[in-house]
């Protein structure tokens, strides 16, 4: 357990920081002219975070704490898929309707609500 604090010590508020400040509403020009490169850099930086929560945190328990394992999951795997196909990720995401992003990124609010909640004001 103070392993998953710790971790979701960390990953809420990260997610909670950037999916506010990359929200359409904040935002609504962030993403117009993504390239490659940049899909491919953001990718190798969610892999390495996912693969250090995966080693660290590969806990599959019926309670809170397997937030942080699927976050690492989730974080490993979209890197290795921005990295191996950054053009194909920046073709679907520019293809992609912003209603779904917002729910998206309204899904990974809530996720990232709730580990900062259970990583400070959870017994």
């Amino acid at each position: 357990m103070p392993n998953s604090k710790r971790i979701a010590g960390l990953v809420g508020p990260t997610m909670i920081a950037m999916l506010v400040s990359e929200f359409p509403v904040v935002q609504p020009h962030l993403y117009d002219a993504q390239i490659p490169p940049v899909v491919y850099l953001s990718g190798v930086l969610m892999f390495v975070a996912g693969l250090a929560i995966v080693r660290i945190h590969n806990h599959w328990a019926p309670d809170w704490t397997v937030l942080v394992t699927l976050t690492g999951w989730f974080s490993l795997a979209l890197g290795l898929f921005r990295m191996f196909a950054a053009g194909l990720y920046q073709r679907g995401a520019a293809n992609t309707g912003g209603t779904v992003f917002m729910a998206l990124e309204g899904v990974l609010l809530v996720v990232g609500l709730v580990l900062t909640f259970k990583a400070y004001w959870s017994r």
